[in-house]
C-alpha cells in the first residue's frame, strides 16, 4: 500500500496559527470586574434567592412538598371568621412561618413553579451570604425585602401571542389596571 504523505507546505502551519492566537489573547488587556465597588449587569430575570409575596400565600404548602431537598419550613394556623350575615363560620389559614433554608436549597425552582397563588418569585438579588451556616435560614419578613427587587416579565415579541391564563394575575406592585397599558 502507498503511504499517504503530508505536503511540505504544510508542516508546522497547526504550530504558526497556534502560536498566534495565543499572541493575539497576551497582547489584549484584562478585562476585570470591580465587583465590590461596581455592581454586575445581570441578564434580565436571572435567578439569584426566591422571593416570598406574603400576601398571595394561601398556606397550601404545595411549595415545601414538592421541594426535593426540604428547605421549606412552614407554620400556619385556621382562624375562624364570623359570617357578616349569619350562615356557617368560615375558617382561613394564617401563616405563622415561612422560612428557606439557603444552606439546603440548590435553586432548582420547583416550589416558584408549583406555587398556585403567584406568592414565591425568582429575584436577581444574588449578595445574602452569611458568615454562620444557621444564618442561611431566612424568614418571610427577609424573603419579602426581595420581592420588590423582582422585575416585570418582559414583553412578548412582535407577533407572539399570550399564553392562555396570563394576565389573570396581576404583577408585583401594579394593578391589573396599569398592567394593560
Amino acid at each position: 500500500m502507498k503511504d499517504k504523505e503530508q505536503p511540505e507546505s504544510g508542516v508546522g502551519q497547526g504550530l504558526v496559527k497556534g502560536l498566534s492566537v495565543t499572541m493575539r489573547a497576551m497582547l489584549k488587556p484584562a478585562i476585570t470586574q470591580q465587583y465590590p465597588h461596581v455592581k454586575p449587569d445581570l441578564p434580565a430575570r436571572s435567578r439569584g434567592v426566591i422571593a416570598l409575596k406574603q400576601e398571595n400565600c394561601t398556606v397550601c404548602y404545595k411549595c415545601s412538598r414538592e421541594c426535593p431537598d426540604w428547605c421549606i419550613y412552614i407554620d400556619a394556623h385556621k382562624e375562624a371568621h364570623e359570617p357578616a350575615s349569619g350562615g356557617k363560620a368560615r375558617s382561613a389559614k394564617i401563616l405563622d412561618r415561612f422560612a428557606i433554608d439557603y444552606a439546603l436549597c440548590m435553586y432548582c425552582g420547583i416550589c416558584v413553579e408549583v406555587c398556585p397563588f403567584d406568592a414565591l418569585f425568582w429575584s436577581p438579588e444574588f449578595e445574602y451570604a452569611e458568615y454562620e451556616i444557621d444564618l442561611m435560614t431566612h424568614e418571610k419578613e427577609r424573603l419579602e425585602e426581595w420581592t420588590y427587587t423582582v422585575l416585570p416579565p418582559p414583553e412578548l415579541e412582535v407577533g407572539a401571542q399570550a399564553a392562555p391564563g396570563d394576565g389573570s394575575a396581576p404583577e408585583l406592585g401594579t394593578e391589573p389596571e396599569a398592567q394593560a397599558s
